[in-house]
């Protein structure tokens, strides 16, 4: 693959937003369906507002930067092995996903100001649950709901210079 035929940045920044709106569409769509109780937004903002309503706004904008931020490294890294394609793409949105269920949401109780964690005695302000192991205490349907919407993301970010190519 040529240097021409990398994405522009406004592309990429286009992308990114397609990408993040289908993952996010995908979490929110399991959580609305009762599949899982996970919103990594609210979880987010909530980190910086203790108001409901608040953190859901301040975490769905922190959401949205992350997905442009992590599309940036998804290009970056897919074009360096030379496999910005479909199949790369959510090959590496499953490992993602998979980082998140195993290792990153987990630490989540560790830096949230407002989540309970397996070490704290019960308090009287509310808390946000832990997420545990492969966020199985937001419902046993999280961890392919995770999975499926982190893997759409890598596709539609891996598979831009394949649809670029059909359409021109």
């Amino acid at each position: 693959m040529a240097l021409s035929d990398l994405p522009g940045i406004l592309e990429m920044v286009l992308w990114g937003a397609l990408a993040t709106a289908a993952m996010t569409g995908m979490m929110q769509g399991a959580l609305g369906l009762g599949l899982s109780r996970l919103s990594i937004p609210f979880m987010v903002g909530a980190m910086f507002s203790g108001n409901r309503r608040m953190a859901t706004v301040v975490g769905v904008a922190l959401y949205i930067l992350g997905g442009w931020a992590f599309a940036f490294l998804y290009f970056l890294m897919l074009t360096s092995l030379n496999l910005l394609t479909w199949w790369a793409g959510g090959l590496l949105g499953l490992v993602h996903g998979l980082v998140l269920l195993v290792a990153a949401l987990p630490l989540f109780p560790l830096i949230h100001p407002r989540m309970a964690s397996d070490f704290d005695a019960p308090i009287a302000r509310p808390v946000l649950e832990p997420p545990g192991f492969l966020a199985l205490n937001y419902g046993s349907g999280t961890p392919l709901a995770m999975l499926a919407a982190q893997g759409v993301y890598g596709i539609l970010i891996g598979g831009l210079p394949q649809l670029r190519s059909v359409f021109s």
